[in-house]
């Protein structure tokens, strides 16, 4: 998915800030007590054009900070604070993993279990996968599905329910071999929500709000779009629509639980980091038996944050030089990598409107939430280094703002000459093969389902019956491939059509892929292959 003063260590204002005492914070270093929180997320917002941002920092089992800068809704007054919800998108996936955790503990399942012991109507595109398939291998993305692979199954919102994705799993076509190879995906942390609610008899949400949020006091945090009703200090969605930010609509995926879900805010995020760099026991709380309070054992913490699957290192740009890991693996609900020399086991968050952050340092006792009203991953990335220097090391700054807007920026300047190089390039004087009525129809992919073209005066217009928001007119780019243009402007995802031609003329297939390389991997146009549904015959 797809875009980082005062006699205690830091002074915040009244609203929806927190601080604790001098005493709270006497192990962080010295060179702390000069860093100014608001400036830095003052620029990042400026330089990444993000409106609200929320911060969470515990250190040392102590709530540092737990506030919120800029506003909720771009135009409004209404400002951000340490109790305004944020979409955190699949930072939710760490309560899906938390979740399993307990069961496991509870003897209710074991992570090899094969998930057709579980869900026996399972099934993947290959049958030794399907077979094979383990719960573990549920959440550490080496099922060899591609990137993203069926993510339009449930983004932008569909009308498919949970049982149905889960369902068409089987018609998704594998990229890798079992095993083999990372690649992200949120459908099988959807399966996994789905044995939490077969074990505990009621839905995901319910059983992560009565099993981990309400035992850790996470009172203001909910589990669908639907329970932020009637709520004012909820964040509003924004995007760039033609590179400028503007508010938006949020993008329910009540049918996604268990990938994503969770909408929170700084003050509870910080009580959950506090919960997990404490190996799931809950401070000052106690169970039925009068003992304390623990979610889930030591054992269970280790397995979240032991390396499962191998990832590759990337080299970051020059002025990034010292961000470098020496390894990177996915664990259980968490990636996992190093950071001068100490375990950062974090994860991000993307829907539609709103990017996330959480970075637990578990030698520093350090743990950092980073929630915005925005589509950047630069302005989260910015915040990530600049605050895991200061709570670390408390070393001199590095203008990480700077640096990374920059690389964004000539990074955005390179895709902007090259969508212009190929509109230039382009066969503009060709025509399609066929009359635009020959390409009207429905046609139908495997694990999708269908889309129509339809005809509207001299435009066609292309829409997936099972997402309502992904319509849009299709306009002719050269021979017979369109490019399709979405009514949703905020998507930032205009794709390819093309169409293939049989021999004696008729449509063969339909092939989709982005026309822009920063769409976000979650339009997994090119995983489709349409074919024209063929009008039923006549019976004699």
């Amino acid at each position: 998915m797809k875009r980082i003063a005062a006699a205690i260590l830091i002074a915040f204002s009244a609203s929806g800030a927190y601080a604790e005492t001098p005493a709270a914070v006497t192990t962080a270093p010295a060179a702390a007590q000069a860093f100014d929180l608001e400036q830095d997320v003052t620029r990042t917002m400026k330089a990444f054009d993000v409106p609200g941002i929320a911060i969470a920092v515990v250190k040392d089992g102590k709530v540092i900070a737990a506030r919120g800068f800029g506003v909720r809704k771009l135009g409004e007054p209404a400002k951000v604070d340490g109790q305004t919800l944020f979409e955190i998108a699949s930072n939710s996936k760490a309560f899906t993993a938390a979740a399993l955790a307990m069961l496991v503990d509870e003897g209710k399942l074991k992570w090899d279990d094969p998930v057709v012991k579980h869900l026996p109507d399972f099934q993947m595109y290959d049958a030794y996968v399907t077979r094979e398939m383990t719960v573990r291998d549920l959440l550490t993305h080496r099922s060899g599905l591609g990137l993203g692979a069926g993510d339009l199954l449930w983004w932008p919102t569909t009308n498919f329910s949970t049982d149905e994705i889960i369902e068409r799993l089987r018609y998704v076509k594998p990229a890798t071999s079992f095993r083999s190879a990372y690649a992200y995906d949120n459908l099988l942390y959807i399966v996994a929500g789905k044995i939490i609610a077969q074990k505990s008899g009621k839905s995901w949400g319910d059983t992560v709000r009565e099993r981990i949020l309400k035992p850790v006091g996470m009172n203001t945090t909910t589990t669908s779009l639907a329970e932020n009703e009637g709520n004012p200090n909820a964040s509003n969605a924004h995007s760039k629509i033609n590179d400028k930010i503007a508010a938006v609509k949020s993008m329910p995926v009540n049918n996604a639980v268990g990938a994503v879900g969770i909408n929170t805010n700084a003050e509870d995020i910080a009580k959950w980091m506090k919960v997990l760099l404490d190996g799931g026991r809950v401070e000052g709380a106690k169970g039925a038996d009068g003992k304390e309070l623990r979610l889930w054992s030591e054992a269970q913490s280790r397995e979240m944050w032991t390396a499962q699957t191998p990832m590759k290192v990337s080299i970051p740009k020059p002025p990034l030089a010292a961000t470098k890991a020496n390894f990177a693996a996915y664990g259980l609900g968490f990636q996992l990598r190093d950071y001068k020399g100490q375990l950062v086991a974090m994860h991000g968050g993307a829907l539609q409107g709103f990017y996330s952050r959480v970075l637990l340092v578990p030698e520093s006792k350090l743990g950092i939430a980073i929630l915005t009203n925005a589509e950047s991953g630069g302005a989260l990335s910015a915040l990530q280094y600049r605050l895991l220097d200061q709570y670390m090391t408390g070393s001199a700054p590095t203008d990480w703002i700077k640096a990374i807007a920059d690389i964004e920026d000539e990074a955005h300047a390179k895709e902007l000459a090259r969508l212009k190089g190929a509109s230039a390039t382009r066969v503009a004087a060709s025509k399609p093969s066929l009359d635009l009525s020959a390409y009207e129809g429905q046609y139908t992919d495997p694990w999708y389902g269908a889309m129509n073209i339809k005809r509207n005066g001299k435009k066609l217009v292309l829409s997936f019956a099972r997402t309502p928001d992904l319509t849009g007119e299709m306009e002719h780019f050269q021979h017979d491939t369109f490019i399709v243009r979405w009514k949703e402007r905020n998507f930032n995802a205009d794709s390819y059509v093309t169409f293939a031609l049989d021999h004696d003329g008729s449509i063969e297939h339909v092939k989709m892929k982005a026309v822009s390389t920063e769409t976000d991997f979650s339009y997994d146009f090119h995983d489709l292959l349409f074919t024209p549904v063929k009008p039923a015959k006549a019976k004699l």
